[in-house]
């Protein structure tokens, strides 16, 4: 288990009754820590490796609103030409009755970004990502990706639980399921400011998996991750042989209930409260950047205003990954949606977080950790190529891109492609099922054996579709 450098060393309380030699409290704690650990691990809810993983953990940025890929991964040239003219073939249908009421009614927009080939690779990536571009050998392009749902709250759905209309676990509560934590002290599941709208905790809730394996939150996407902490998580007012007979008590209780109902919520409720006593001994450090060096700060962008904000959700992924954690989720606001102000809109939000990403990429890469650490860059749709308005484009489901990078995957490759506007994924389409599938696959993960049993049937998370891109592997 590789730990965290740099942490503070500034006395606490909590940190003079870890090192006092003959601190009650830290010998405590130490023991019913691993008693509970021990108690978890015996009963862990894991399933052996289908294969041989090609990465431990996953750390996924999904940025919300609908990252447009004609102007950023998919350069399309017959965007030029057709600059203001109708498109020469149909559109999306549900698509083009929005549209009708739009001023431009829905005639081709040209990007205003220039395309330009990096890296030994030649991967084509827009001006919009100056600092991805210093990565464009280590990234894996999916350009034909296809999903369901026109609407945010569908396609949100989709990308992170794989169904587009009913409650379903998430992504990173089904990687927790199946691998469980690398690190006893920590979640296997921890979402860095996740979407609070379009499906709000559903994104990274564990729905009918047992309680343990949703998100660990910190903040939410709309919050300063400065101000960001995982709520409740250290008691001031107690001291930890209190909180010690306190917790005893109550999971004694909470057995006894559990004895009677057999319900697997229970369960999930126990082992929560067993995994928030455990993680006051590491989770308040993980959390807290300040020692981290002038270098990883510049590396990141964290002082400066543009990117700050972005760059400490990145940095503070590195830190819950190397500690251990499974899944990450680091989710940008819902601010990608640009139905008008394209140019402006875009060039904010590339701006706060082209960075801080190739930071974290440069960061994961220098301390070894790139090398079983998987890193997927997604969005819930792409956009259309005709204008909505005279600068805007509207949801696009039928054709977009997604990048994946580090543990497993082909560097410098491009997978897939749409036709010549940028609209249909359709050469090696791609569907979000997929993607799913071959993530767990990265893991060491069976997606179709992978299963919870539910209502009388066993489901999961690619319900029954989805196929693992092996052209992707490595």
């Amino acid at each position: 288990m590789r730990q965290c450098e740099n942490f503070s060393t500034t006395l606490t309380r909590r940190h003079w009754l870890q090192t006092a030699g003959c601190g009650f409290g830290a010998i405590a704690f130490h023991a019913f820590a691993q008693q509970l650990a021990a108690a978890a691990e015996t009963s862990l809810n894991t399933h052996a490796l289908h294969h041989t993983p090609k990465a431990k953990r996953v750390i996924f940025l999904f940025m919300h609103g609908g990252v447009s890929q004609v102007d950023s991964f998919d350069p399309k040239p017959m965007l030029k030409q057709y600059n203001g003219k109708d498109l020469p073939f149909k559109g999306l249908d549900s698509l083009d009755v929005a549209l009708k009421d739009k001023a431009g009614n829905g005639r081709v927009l040209d990007t205003t970004w220039k395309f330009r080939q990096h890296g030994e690779s030649g991967a084509w990536i827009s001006d919009l990502w100056p600092h991805l571009t210093k990565h464009a050998d280590d990234l894996c392009f999916i350009k034909s990706m296809h999903t369901r749902g026109t609407s945010h709250g569908q396609a949100v759905a989709m990308i992170h639980t794989g169904n587009d209309n009913l409650l379903r676990p998430s992504l990173g509560s089904w990687v927790s399921y199946g691998l469980g934590t690398e690190n006893e002290n920590l979640p296997a599941f921890v979402s860095i400011t996740p979407p609070a709208g379009h499906g709000g905790a559903r994104n990274y809730g564990s729905a009918f998996l047992p309680a343990h394996h949703q998100a660990t939150t910190l903040g939410h996407s709309g919050s300063k991750t400065s101000d960001a902490t995982i709520r409740f998580l250290e008691n001031s007012t107690t001291d930890l042989r209190e909180q010690q007979q306190q917790l005893q008590m109550l999971q004694q209780v909470n057995k006894k209930h559990l004895t009677k109902n057999h319900h697997p919520q229970i369960d999930g409720v126990i082992r929560s409260y067993e995994m928030a006593f455990r993680m006051q001994s590491l989770a308040p450090d993980l959390i807290d950047i300040e020692n981290e060096s002038k270098a990883t700060r510049e590396l990141y962008g964290l002082d400066q205003k543009p990117t700050a904000d972005f760059a400490h959700r990145c940095l503070l992924a590195r830190r819950f990954c190397e500690a251990g954690v499974r899944f990450l989720q680091v989710s940008t606001p819902y601010v990608w949606d640009q139905h008008g102000g394209l140019v402006k809109g875009h060039t904010k939000n590339a701006l706060s977080v082209d960075q801080p990403i190739a930071g974290l990429l440069t960061d994961l890469k220098q301390r070894g950790l790139l090398e079983d650490t998987l890193v997927v860059w997604g969005t819930e749709f792409g956009r259309t190529p005709v204008a909505q308005g005279t600068d805007g484009r509207d949801h696009n489901p039928a054709g977009f891109t997604v990048w994946l990078s580090g543990a497993g995957v082909k560097s410098g490759y491009s997978h897939g492609a749409t036709d010549d506007f940028g609209y249909y994924a359709q050469e090696n389409k791609v569907h979000m099922h997929d993607l799913h599938a071959t993530i767990l696959h990265l893991l060491g993960i069976d997606h179709e054996k992978l299963t919870y049993r539910y209502a009388g049937r066993d489901f999961r998370l690619t319900d029954v579709y989805g196929e693992v891109v092996q052209q992707v592997i490595a």
